[in-house]
């Protein structure tokens, strides 16, 4: 990006200048222009992350305030200001713009910018194979938390949404064939192994013991799990009275 190049092209200008104004040995050269260089691109880092992190920061705070088109009217500025200077930071702004907007249940909008987003962003991943399953585009579903399992490797919730969609999409072998998977690379975790016994014996997964890290996926309601609840209770009733 504009600077790494810019601080290339110092390094490599500081470098000449020294063979024109010197008789040192070449090595010295080399070392004096990488040392300019990490300097300076050091520097620049610091203050391109620092306004950065200024302006993530008041997104997130017009978003906590409920003003959402605001937050996502600042991303675009950070990513057309800063996304130029700085590797990733145009991918991280589409992933956040693209979680606000499926967050408010605008998956047209949401799925524009996701599919841009930064894979490290495993969230913004779930969501975007979340859209997929919704359109009942299973391979492009696969593609994508494939893709994001392959770099989020110890976060059990994403593996658990993948699982999840594949069970709903029919495909319950596969989903089984994903939990197992997860054990193995996430490591030892309970609502894994609860999950990957439930379909190995033909139950359904359970998914509210995340609480809202899972319905800001809307896949389930928060009512259907209250209307669940209150069936179980009036069936506890029941009992007792008889």
């Amino acid at each position: 990006m504009l600077s790494l190049l810019i601080c290339l092209a110092i390094g490599a200008l500081f470098g000449f200048g020294l063979t024109l104004t010197t008789s040192l040995h070449p090595v010295v050269y080399v070392i004096s222009s990488s040392v300019v260089f990490m300097i300076l691109y050091f520097l620049m880092m610091r203050k391109v992350m620092y306004k950065l992190n200024v302006m993530v920061e008041g997104a997130q705070k017009d978003l906590m305030a409920n003003r959402p088109e605001k937050a996502v009217a600042t991303l675009q500025l950070a990513k057309k200001k800063i996304g130029p200077w700085q590797f990733f930071v145009s991918k991280q702004m589409d992933a956040q713009i693209g979680v606000i907007y499926f967050l408010r249940r605008d998956f047209s909008k949401a799925f524009d910018f996701l599919k841009k987003g930064f894979v490290r962003h495993w969230m913004a991943m779930g969501m975007l194979g979340v859209i997929y399953h919704k359109r009942n585009q299973t391979p492009e579903m696969i593609k994508t938390f494939e893709k994001a399992v392959s770099v989020t490797r110890k976060e059990p919730l994403l593996w658990n949404l993948y699982a999840y969609c594949l069970e709903q999409a029919g495909d319950r072998d596969k989903a089984i064939s994903v939990l197992v998977q997860a054990i193995k690379k996430a490591g030892s975790d309970e609502r894994l192994q609860t999950n990957l016994e439930a379909l190995q014996n033909g139950r359904k997964m359970k998914m509210q013991g995340y609480g809202d890290s899972w319905y800001q996926f809307h896949l389930e309601k928060t009512g259907a799990l209250i209307r669940k609840q209150t069936k179980a209770v009036q069936g506890r009733r029941k009992i007792v009275r008889r």
